[in-house]
């Protein structure tokens, strides 16, 4: 596979430091993982250097940064995230409830908070240092994704909303299971057409989280606050992005997370045992590559 195309696939999944830069789920399951981790510090920086354009002062700092960053989460993260994929794919072959499914979900949070609070210097100094042309390379980054977002999502009618998201499920659940019986497949629409997931909210809390960025950024640049202020600050914004809101938009949060707990527990239920045991060896997968990444210092 050409750097180019790597490049496109999997930084989004794997890499983290913020201004939209959270690290990567690796139970997301990037098939080239192992590939992808090991260049982590020159994916993550050509994915970072498209939305701020670094300036040659910037690039060794933050590329100095991004392999310490990398080098703290092999040591530290990735045998979180193996014994986290040992504890699934033990359960896998039996039931599930969505109390389960929660506490997974919940565990992966916690990962990528950790990652984001280790980054938090690091991406201080460089919210301190950015330049107003780098603002505004960042604002039409936004801008961009922002309206690839509403081209996927935001200008289709309901019912081609629904399908998208069926289609999407249909292809996770089938990577991970392999292929469903006609009846899983009939759940899965129920599911999609029942969702209090709303990707039109999603857009907006999109929006309303790049503003947040946005609106720190020109506060530093205006303000010029010390280092240890403006870690205060990226602190307070990190766990902002992290909790749920408060109030009603907290509570419907809330309420997507437990109705997607309930779905994935409820397939799960309609699988057999051979399906279960692909999920299984799916883990398995995922777990050896993790471990294949501790081991290789």
């Amino acid at each position: 596979m050409s750097d180019s195309k790597l490049r496109r696939r999997c930084p989004k999944r794997i890499i983290g430091l913020l201004l939209s830069l959270s690290m990567a789920a690796l139970v997301a399951g990037c098939a080239t993982v192992r590939m992808g981790y090991n260049n982590l510090d020159d994916l993550s920086y050509w994915w970072l250097n498209a939305y701020v354009d670094f300036n040659g002062a910037q690039t060794p700092t933050v590329r100095d940064e991004l392999t310490a960053l990398i080098a703290w989460h092999r040591a530290n993260e990735l045998p979180r995230v193996a014994q986290l994929l040992a504890r699934v794919e033990a359960a896998a072959p039996g039931d599930v409830t969505a109390e389960q499914v929660c506490s997974v979900y919940d565990e992966i949070r916690d990962r990528l908070l950790a990652v984001a609070v280790r980054a938090e210097p690091a991406a201080t100094q460089l919210a301190l240092s950015l330049g107003e042309a780098q603002l505004q390379t960042l604002a039409k980054k936004y801008a961009k994704n922002n309206a690839g977002y509403r081209n996927r999502w935001g200008d289709r009618t309901p019912a081609e909303r629904v399908e998208r998201r069926y289609d999407e499920l249909l292809k996770r659940e089938e990577d991970f299971y392999g292929r469903l019986e006609d009846a899983q497949r009939a759940l899965l629409r129920r599911q999609a057409e029942q969702s209090q997931a709303d990707v039109l909210v999603g857009g907006v809390e999109r929006q309303r989280r790049q503003e947040q960025v946005m609106a720190l950024l020109k506060h530093f640049q205006r303000d010029r606050p010390t280092a240890a202020v403006a870690q205060k600050e990226v602190h307070a914004l990190v766990m902002r992005i992290a909790e749920a809101a408060p109030g009603s938009e907290g509570q419907a949060q809330r309420e997507r997370q437990a109705e997607s707990c309930r779905n994935v527990a409820a397939l799960h239920a309609t699988t057999s045992p051979a399906q279960r045991q692909r999920a299984a060896e799916r883990l398995r997968a995922y777990r050896g590559d993790v471990e294949a990444l501790m081991a290789r210092q």
